[in-house]
């Protein structure tokens, strides 16, 4: 409390020792440049009007640079009074996007799907007017879906990876998680950023995911089951997508180019189109795999690459 009453005091002084210096400066600095003439310099001179208008004269001088001294002072006023309106506006727009943020945190953590979705669509905003709180958005939707959407491979009470079968009576994830979807439209859209790091959607159950042209680059997909996810022209360039299972996806016109596909379960996936320049293929499954003018240039397979009936493209 004491801190908080002794901080206008202080500003007040400082503001009372301000004022009294530009006094100073604005009566005492013209006389020290322009000094008065000494009696003994009056006394030379031939008469009294001489004197006289000498005196008005040096005044003159005395007030025209105090009026400068004046006016320079005024925009100093004026700049220092922009440069504080601006930063309490910058100030005001922090607090009102944390604000936001919090809020948006709040939403997402409810039951209700309709309060949910407004908080993904919320963040989503925060994150394009505010680049700097982007990457814990994107850290937070990956969350947010592994969270709801658990494929949790390798724990002992977890899914058999990849299924038996592929489920073709499974909806779309739209219908049976809307808000993870939303999340994963949010993702997918989401604008480039120099410092946007890897996106973690790994052991996540996105089967029959809509994901057509996103931009998940670098995104990290291993063990995620993406089973007759709908992507075409999307961008997983570079992505770590180990033993994904990506059975009867659409992946047509899809770039894959140097993404880690070992293992991956491809399985009747529609790859027609699609760039897998330089990716990693060893282990890969891609038996009854549609493969017309799909890109392989520098792929890395091996015996374990399992390939369609037809063989390898050429």
């Amino acid at each position: 409390m004491k801190a908080g009453l002794s901080s206008p005091r202080a500003l007040g002084a400082l503001a009372a020792v301000g004022v009294l210096i530009a006094l100073g400066v604005i009566v005492w600095l013209p006389q020290m440049i322009y000094p008065p003439l000494t009696s003994r310099e009056l006394s030379q001179l031939p008469s009294a009007d001489k004197r006289v208008d000498l005196q008005q004269a040096q005044a003159r001088v005395q007030n025209e640079f105090r009026s400068q001294l004046l006016q320079a002072m005024g925009g100093v006023v004026v700049v220092t009074g922009a440069v504080a309106g601006w930063r309490q506006l910058q100030l005001n727009r922090e607090g009102q996007i944390t604000e936001r943020f919090s809020r948006a945190i709040d939403h997402m953590g409810s039951d209700t799907l309709d309060v949910r979705l407004g908080g993904i669509y919320a963040l989503e905003r925060v994150a394009r007017n505010s680049p700097d709180d982007r990457q814990a958005i994107s850290d937070i939707l990956c969350a947010f879906i592994r969270e709801h959407a658990r494929w949790q491979v390798g724990a002992p009470d977890g899914p058999e990876h990849p299924t038996p079968t592929v489920d073709v009576q499974m909806p779309w994830l739209t219908t049976r998680s809307p808000d993870v979807q939303t999340a994963l439209y949010v993702l997918g859209r989401r604008s480039a950023h120099p410092r946007e790091h890897t996106l973690y959607l790994s052991r996540a159950d996105l089967r029959r995911a809509e994901l057509s042209q996103a931009q998940l680059a670098t995104v990290n997909l291993r063990h995620t089951n993406l089973s007759r996810a709908y992507m075409p022209d999307s961008n997983l360039g570079h992505g770590d997508l180990t033993n994904a299972d990506l059975r009867h996806a659409n992946l047509r016109r899809a770039c894959l180019a140097h993404a880690n596909l070992r293992d991956a379960h491809l399985q009747h996936a529609y790859l027609d189109h699609a760039v897998l320049r330089g990716a990693d293929l060893r282990g890969a499954n891609l038996a009854g795999a549609v493969l017309d003018g799909t890109d392989f240039t520098d792929a890395r397979t091996d015996h374990t690459t399992t390939w369609p009936d037809t063989g390898r493209p050429h």
